[in-house]
């Protein structure tokens, strides 16, 4: 699809990932709606990222997991730029759990995980479906996690809620097309103050380490990396419609045989 002047809503993108990809495309010269839920400086400052690249940008709150929030930030979208080519479902939350603890998480856990997950990308696409249709060449981009196809990651909850948001992503692909290609990217290990956080300075260091040493490519995901493989979907991939990509470095794949 041609990324110029064309419009993208990117979900959960004041910060990390999502933030990259509103900052990449805006690269590209499309123009931008960010959205946050609590983090109103960080949404303003990518959005002044964005303006400065030469594109217009919104800034509007949100929380995906509520079915009129999704249905005003398209409405909002299409009072504002009368479009809408492109939406990334990226805004996520998780709770680290160790997932050999299972008194870790109750109902309540998977439930607020799954709102957010799995239920607010496909509020946020079904609101979104008539005005991605009247573009004929529309992308949805799911964010998943290799956390969905591999069973891992911060809590059994989060790698159960990404895995329904991968078989979700066929569902749509099926019924959107064929003016609308749905597609996921599950990322692995990502850099960022987001894992750090959640796993702590040292466990996240450790981790880094070990994941980049048993990569075939001796490396691990950022924002950016991640931003870059979502802009190559949008370029390249009007063909693609519910596949799954995984930017891991090749770590799904094992070390390779015989490396010293």
């Amino acid at each position: 699809m041609k990324i110029k002047d064309a419009v993208a809503l990117i979900t959960g993108s004041s910060s990390g990932i999502g933030a990259a990809i509103a900052r990449t495309l805006a690269e590209q010269g499309c123009h931008v709606v960010i959205t946050y839920s609590r983090n109103q400086s960080g949404a303003e400052a990518v959005s002044e990222d964005c303006r400065n690249l030469g594109v217009k940008a919104l800034v509007l709150q949100a929380d995906v997991a509520q079915d009129a929030d999704c249905r005003n930030l398209v409405k909002a979208t299409l009072d504002q730029f009368g479009q809408l080519d492109i939406l990334v479902n990226n805004a996520g939350t998780t709770k680290f759990c160790n997932h050999a603890d299972l008194e870790g998480l109750d109902k309540q856990d998977f439930l607020d995980l799954y709102a957010v997950n799995t239920i607010g990308p496909y509020q946020m696409t079904r609101a979104a479906e008539p005005a991605l249709r009247a573009r004929r060449t529309a992308h949805v981009i799911n964010m998943a996690s290799i956390a969905g196809l591999s069973g891992i990651g911060s809590s059994i909850a989060y790698a159960a809620s990404k895995g329904a948001l991968v078989t979700m992503t066929r569902s749509l692909a099926r019924v959107l097309g064929p003016e609308i290609r749905v597609n996921a990217v599950c990322p692995g290990f990502v850099q960022g103050e987001w894992l750090e956080k959640g796993l702590g300075e040292e466990a996240y260091a450790k981790l880094l380490s070990r994941t980049k040493a048993a990569a075939p490519l001796q490396d691990t995901a950022t924002p950016e990396s991640v931003a870059q493989v979502v802009l190559g979907l949008l370029i390249g991939g009007d063909l693609t419609t519910g596949e799954t990509v995984l930017i891991d470095g090749g770590a799904h794949l094992g070390p390779a045989p015989g490396r010293r």
